[in-house]
Formats: C-alpha cells, structure tokens, sequence
C-alpha cells in the first residue's frame, strides 16, 4: 500500500476524521477542503466492493477519507460548519432574483447576526456531498432521490407544478462569471444542489431574469483564498488547504480508469503519495477570475502550467480534468465521473427557430460536469443533456497529495 501523508489507514472514515475535522481542521489550515461524503466505491458501470491497493479502480475518491462532513444545527436558523469554520443561513426559501440574492445579504438577520454575505462559488460549494443522485431531468417523481447536500439544510427540488424540472433547484453566488455564457450572456456561477454540478447560470434569459435559491454565509473571510508557493522541484504547494499539487498536468487526455492508474504510478518531487483529487480538491485551485476569453488562459494561477489544445470548434483552449469522483445517477448507474473545466465549458445549443446547433461556452471555465468514464467520444458528437455539453471522456489529470487524508480500508 502506498504511503499517504496520514499516520494510518482508517476502517471508519465518518468516525475518526468527524473528531478530528471538528476539533482540530478549522483551526489549522483557513481554507480546509470538507470531504465530498462519497464512500461507496465504483467501476465504470456500477457499484463494486472497495478496491485494495493492487486492484483495478484504486485510488477514486472512496479509497481517500477526508475531513468528514460535520455540521452542527444551532436551533435558531443557522447551521455552524465545523470543518470550514463557515456559518450558514439553514433555509433558502423561494426562489429569488440575483439582484434580489445580493440586496438582501445586507439585511437578513437570521440568528440575531448582521454580518451575512452572499457566498463564493468556493464557499458554496464546500457544501457539495456526492453521497448525493443526478436524476434524470424528466423525471417528476423525487421520491428515490437524494439531493448532493446535507439534509442538515433545507432542500427543495423543482416544482412541476410551477413548469419547473425536478433538477431547477440552482443555488446563488457572489461570483460572476469573468466572460459570459450563451452567446454573450451574463453570467454567475451556481451550484446546483439537485443534480451536483456548477454552470454559469445567464442572469437574464430570453424569457425572464433568473431566479436562484439562496444561502446566506459568515465567518472565515479567508476560506477559498489560495497561498500557493512554488516548491522548485515540479511541485506547487497551496498553504491555505495543505494540498501539493502538480505544477505541469499529464499533457494528454486519458480516460477514467487510466488517469487512475497514472495517479497512483506518479512519482513527482521526492514523492510517490500522489493521487487523482476528489472534485471539491480540484474545484479549490480553479481562478475564477481568469477565463480563455479574457486572459488568453486556463481558468488556474499561472504558476501552473496548463496544455493548451484544440477544442471541438478547433479553437484555442484549454482541457478539463478528471478527478476521482463518481456521479451517481438516481437509477444506480455509475458510468460518469465528475470533471472541473479549466478551459470552456462547451455545449452543441439549438435554439428556437435555429435550423442547427451552435457550439458555445454555455457553463463557462471553473464549471464542473461529469464525462462517461469510457467510451468513444464520437459517440456523442452532438453532446449530452439539456444544453449539449461535449463529451470527451479522455480529459486531462493533475494530481494531488498532502492534506487531511487517509487511505480507508
């Protein structure tokens, strides 16, 4: 078994990092990555039993236990994470308008406290549990789903009865999108708590303004604020989450069981611990200020290297990255794993009265989707779900090792 930076492999990943994330995360590091929750193992179709070292799928998320999820209801509105140190508002209630969800960050009160804000995409999505289903957007009937947040929150899905989809359940932040969506559109970055995923959501659609959930947040002003420092040696460490990771990435695309096996056989800097990072480590070294439209870059630092390619308009960008999640469908079908788009977040768009799709940024850079684990990718030549995302399925790796984690055994 490989070395990890833990001290021993764990049987009951929930039990021993939910003591130590409470008493000890918060306080050490200001930017501590909460655990995605994903504890059952998967092949590239369906569950299978948590593989050993010298197994095939080794090294997915549920091989790797972080700081487990740990909230604490405060009976007065609020809920206190206890790994981040953040506070939340514990009730999105109705649906709102952006400018809505900003002006009235200033005025809630909820707790007895004045000091809330609308969230980051970063601090948002330290909410995210992939213990959570995608469902198939057609479907009206939730009783067999679970949504990708704890139920510490009050959650609701889309309403049918409202002409919504079961997944409109699309949740607000403060960060806008630095270029735009949807052929010119004004953009924020949501999470979407129903089907687990971040798009740029247009603030103002063709038929009205968007409208989100929302939670409001306090406390620890640093969580999502990188440090990162150049190590010398092809390594970057961020000091903020504890995280090391690849300068350079893998420079080719790989599909998911590959870019398994090419984490765990890394050797990189002195170290051989290196593994491929559940989504929420990735998500965390996304730049949501750069994009490729507006500094001719990946959406990451630039002590990073990152491969420039080709996209499917054969244009100039940048890939997107695989990382050791599953993305579970409400049916049991675990055939997708999720991926952070570092360039565009791609999509074949038909619109009313078009006679042909249109290939355009409809997520934006610093979205997170999911990809099929394997296959042919000109089986999907024109994309999947509602707004046509590309499928690539061989996506770029960069890995990660270092920080509160653990092999589970």
């Amino acid at each position: 078994m490989k070395r990890v930076t833990a001290t021993m492999p764990i049987r009951n990943a929930g039990a021993f990092l939910l003591l130590c994330s409470a008493s000890v995360s918060a306080a050490t590091l200001p930017y501590e990555i909460v655990d995605t929750g994903q504890e059952q193992a998967y092949g590239v179709r369906r569950a299978i039993t948590l593989p050993a070292s010298d197994d095939q799928f080794f090294g997915q998320d549920a091989n790797y236990g972080g700081n487990a999820p740990s909230y604490r209801n405060n009976e007065d509105g609020t809920v206190s994470d206890l790994v981040t140190g953040l506070m939340w508002t514990q009730d999105p209630g109705d649906k709102v308008t952006y400018a809505q969800a900003q002006a009235r960050a200033t005025k809630c009160r909820v707790g007895g406290y004045s000091d809330w804000r609308l969230p980051s995409i970063k601090e948002l999505y330290s909410l995210v549990q992939f213990d959570g289903t995608d469902p198939d957007p057609r479907s009206q009937n939730t009783a067999q789903m679970k949504p990708f947040i704890n139920d510490v929150f009050a959650f609701r899905y889309g309403d049918p009865d409202k002409r919504e989809r079961i997944i409109d359940s699309q949740f607000a932040t403060s960060t806008r999108y630095v270029s735009t969506t949807m052929n010119g559109t004004p953009s924020m970055f949501g999470v979407n708590f129903a089907d687990g995923r971040i798009k740029g959501y247009p603030l103002i659609s063709r038929r009205n303004q968007g409208r989100f959930h929302v939670l409001y947040v306090r406390g620890n002003p640093a969580y999502g604020e990188n440090r990162f420092v150049d190590n010398g040696d092809g390594t970057i460490t961020d000091e903020a989450t504890g995280l090391t990771w690849m300068q350079d990435d893998s420079g080719v695309g790989m599909n998911w069981p590959d870019a398994l096996k090419y984490a765990e056989n890394l050797g990189l800097g002195g170290h051989s611990d290196w593994r491929l990072p559940n989504a929420k480590e990735l998500q965390s070294i996304i730049d949501y200020t750069r994009s490729p439209d507006t500094h001719g870059s990946a959406a990451i630092d630039p002590i990073f290297n990152a491969t420039p390619i080709k996209n499917e308009g054969a244009n100039p960008d940048f890939a997107s990255y695989w990382t050791g999640t599953t993305h579970v469908r409400a049916s049991g079908d675990a055939t997708a794993a999720v991926y952070l788009s570092f360039g565009r977040g791609l999509g074949y768009m038909r619109f009313r009265n078009a006679s042909s799709t249109q290939l355009l940024d409809v997520h934006g850079a610093g979205s997170q989707r999911s990809d099929p684990k394997v296959g042919n990718a000109s089986r999907y030549s024109g994309g999947r779900g509602p707004q046509g995302d590309v499928v690539r399925i061989e996506n770029f790796v960069r890995c990660v090792r270092g920080g509160s984690v653990a092999i589970v055994d």
